[in-house]
């Protein structure tokens, strides 16, 4: 497989990947592309070209990376075409932002626990729910923080 082929398929798998994770499969992909493209940055145009996306589609999705915080629009003095970028730490930025859906999760099991009254049975199920998520809740910070240490230490 060539370099052409193995990046084009990183991108594809990067597009299912943030699918899962609630992004469409194009910002999925616009993903891949700015994480494997030999320059850090693109225009629209030249997204649209290395994706197969029709420009509706991809004003749509970098609209919302940006407005998640993932990408970062800017233009270059002299230039009159914005560019594209992956955030600082979009990585980090992404994680904050999924461990604020953590209180979803318990909030919803404390209603589940309200409905279904002294079962224990089902009680025990619903809070085990509850427990388990704010349990990851308190304990993401602090890995969060731990990772800044080690990038510090890297130098980055």
């Amino acid at each position: 497989m060539s370099e052409h082929e193995a990046v084009a398929a990183f991108v594809e798998e990067a597009g299912l990947f943030y699918e899962r994770l609630g992004l469409s499969r194009t910002e999925g992909r616009v993903m891949g592309r700015l994480l494997s493209a030999p320059e850090d940055d693109a225009d629209a145009p030249a997204l649209c070209e290395a994706l197969g996306v029709a420009k509706s589609s991809m004003s749509v999705s970098l609209r919302r990376l940006e407005q998640a915080g993932l990408v970062e629009r800017f233009r270059r003095p002299g230039e009159r075409r914005d560019r594209y970028r992956l955030a600082e730490d979009v990585f980090q930025r992404a994680f904050r932002a999924k461990m604020a859906e953590f209180d979803d999760p318990g909030a919803l099991a404390e209603r589940g626990l309200a409905a279904v009254g002294d079962d224990p049975r089902r009680r025990e199920r619903l809070e085990l729910m509850r427990d388990m998520y704010g349990f990851m809740a308190d304990r993401f910070p602090d890995l969060l923080d731990e990772w800044d240490r080690v990038k510090k230490e890297r130098g980055e």
